[in-house]
């Protein structure tokens, strides 16, 4: 939402909830209209309380514009427009078509799912018309197209998010956590990395798991989560865990790893650009979005399952392998750079327009 907005810093930004404290300081200078239910604190930090409002709040969201661009996860589909609506779209609506993602560990009784089971029949049909309203539906993956096409029949194009200028460009800033840990500074580098929330669908204790049996090898993880209390438990030595990192810090991290490591099923593989920007490979699960984003033998290397025999594997064939090309990692992240992404979406709005103009 950020490049977007980037792209048409002159656009107004429409959105059901905006907690500014909860995401990026650059939308504070935006101009953002929200829905009514922004004014009740509870929904702006966690909207999904607000469920049984939802739908009817998004059918209110009317915008007056020529073109609207809906990056839509399940809600923004479906505000009505007095122009053209293009839908990127992240994901159909999870709760609906894969509510374990959307619920996480809620029980049986807990009041998010016991409402979600009530409501499923009208959201279906609410959002399957909503569906029917865009002008033009974009995909961000390869497997978020195969949902679209699966869940409301539509053969959606992709258009490849794009990692962030800031991961790559700037100065480096040594992470002081590391001091004793990465020589006795802790600027030696050398380091395979983990970029993750800590959740337990992310596999990252598979990945500490791999390393206990690698002891000559260092692993650094990078996230926050509910797992980190139970992956500090079972973190051997050559493994450290770190959070709340600066961008300079972040900068420092991927451009003196190793490889990075993904072992977790995403619909878009981000992380290995993040990581390619500065050269660095990518050792990722075969599956989801990392086969959008990760080429064998380009610019990583995959496993086939998250397990730690697996990942412990992949590591070992990934460091007697020829040594990948640095400059050729970095020209394959340069593809889903910023600029590129700008450039695609504005082509697609031409489409939009010339397919529309008598």
């Amino acid at each position: 939402m950020l490049s977007l907005a980037k792209a048409f810093p002159e656009a107004e930004i429409h959105t059901l909830f905006y907690e500014p404290e909860q995401t990026y300081p650059e939308f504070r200078e935006m101009r953002i209209h929200t829905s009514g239910l922004n004014r009740v604190g509870t929904f702006r930090r966690d909207p999904r309380i607000a469920l049984p409002l939802l739908a009817p709040a998004s059918s209110r969201m009317r915008i007056d514009a020529d073109v609207v661009i809906a990056s839509s996860s399940g809600w923004a589909h479906a505000y009505p427009t007095t122009g053209r609506k293009i839908v990127y779209c992240h994901s159909p609506a999870r709760w609906l078509y894969l509510p374990e993602d959307y619920l996480g560990e809620a029980g049986p009784f807990d009041p998010k799912r016991l409402a979600l089971t009530a409501l499923t029949p009208f959201l279906t049909r609410w959002d399957q018309r909503a569906a029917r309203t865009a002008d033009k539906y974009l995909a961000n993956s390869s497997v978020v197209r195969e949902r679209i096409r699966r869940v409301y029949g539509i053969d959606a194009p992709t258009l490849f998010p794009p990692f962030s200028p800031a991961v790559a460009e700037g100065e480096q800033e040594p992470i002081d956590e590391l001091a004793g840990w990465a020589g006795e500074d802790g600027t030696e580098g050398g380091h395979y990395l983990v970029v993750s929330r800590l959740q337990p669908y992310k596999h990252v204790g598979a990945v500490i798991e791999a390393l206990a049996g690698m002891p000559e090898r260092r692993l650094l993880v990078i996230g926050r989560g509910p797992e980190k209390q139970r992956l500090l438990d079972i973190a051997p030595e050559n493994v450290r865990l770190v959070e709340g990192l600066s961008d300079a810090q972040m900068r420092w991290a991927y451009g003196h790893a190793t490889a990075l490591i993904t072992a977790s099923h995403e619909d878009f593989g981000l992380t290995p650009l993040e990581a390619g920007a500065h050269g660095v490979p990518t050792i990722a699960l075969r599956a989801g979005g990392y086969l959008d984003t990760v080429q064998d033998g380009v610019n990583g290397t995959f496993f086939d399952s998250p397990e730690p025999t697996s990942i412990r594997r992949a590591i070992e064939q990934h460091s007697q392998a020829v040594h990948l090309n640095a400059h050729t990692i970095r020209m394959n992240a340069e593809k889903f750079s910023e600029a590129h992404f700008h450039a695609e979406l504005r082509a697609n709005i031409d489409d939009v327009r010339r397919s529309t103009t008598p």
